[in-house]
């Protein structure tokens, strides 16, 4: 019955504290003020203030866990409606997203490489631009730390959802398939959540990226931590 009841607890305070993440989008829309950071940052900095374990916050969380798979499988609507715009411009849409995918792992290995990282922390941010459940079976299958990977990946999509829309506005880049096509490939899921509140043309082409992504991806870490 307590477990019952913290779950309750849990679910209850995440929906309210997103509703009001997205009240103060709405009246000062920030990178910053975005529900996805904002309402994260605010849990994360409530459990650390009061101590509260995670693993208490996930008794209710695990519930709201659970829907992120029927959630990621809906992104096919969009997909599905947008076919025909997908095949006219296929070639460009393969090139964008090998070139995405090429980049994000390129960069990831040759910063942390750069920095002086060890070999397990390198293996543990190749994968960091693909969607959680791949990135760690391709860090667990380099050898880096799954846990650390995870955090990479958060971060990866939280920071594109944040600045990825900001960075194409200053560089001038309007077209709804180059958009996708750079949210996909660098942020994953979450940023493919933020691209479709710009349209659905957008959101669909990023759910595009974000899948072939992962598999182009797959191919590239290994090839990539073998050279570098």
């Amino acid at each position: 019955m307590n477990n019952v009841f913290i779950g309750v607890m849990t679910i209850a305070a995440t929906f309210i504290l997103y509703q009001f993440s997205k009240k103060m989008y709405k009246k000062k829309p920030s990178p910053f003020t975005m529900p996805i950071f904002l309402s994260t940052a605010s849990i994360a900095l409530f459990l650390f203030l009061t101590e509260i374990p995670y693993e208490t916050y996930m008794i209710g969380g695990q519930w709201i866990d659970i829907f992120l798979g029927p959630i990621v499988v809906s992104l096919a609507v969009p997909l599905y409606r947008e076919i025909h715009l997908i095949k006219k411009y296929a070639g460009a849409i393969s090139i964008g997203i090998f070139a995405g995918s090429l980049t994000g792992v390129f960069t990831g290995i040759a910063g942390a490489k750069l920095f002086g990282f060890e070999d397990w922390l390198i293996q543990s941010v190749a994968a960091k631009s693909v969607t959680a459940p791949i990135a760690i079976s391709i860090t667990d299958t380099a050898g880096g730390n799954v846990s650390l990977a995870a955090v990479f990946v958060m971060i990866a999509g939280v920071s594109g959802a944040m600045f990825g829309p900001v960075i194409l506005k200053i560089c001038r880049i309007g077209h709804p398939i180059a958009r996708g096509l750079s949210i996909g490939t660098a942020s994953h899921a979450i940023g493919t959540a933020k691209a479709l509140e710009s349209s659905e043309t957008e959101g669909a082409i990023s759910v595009l990226s974000m899948t072939i992504s992962a598999v182009v991806v797959s191919f590239l870490v290994p090839f990539f931590l073998h050279f570098m």
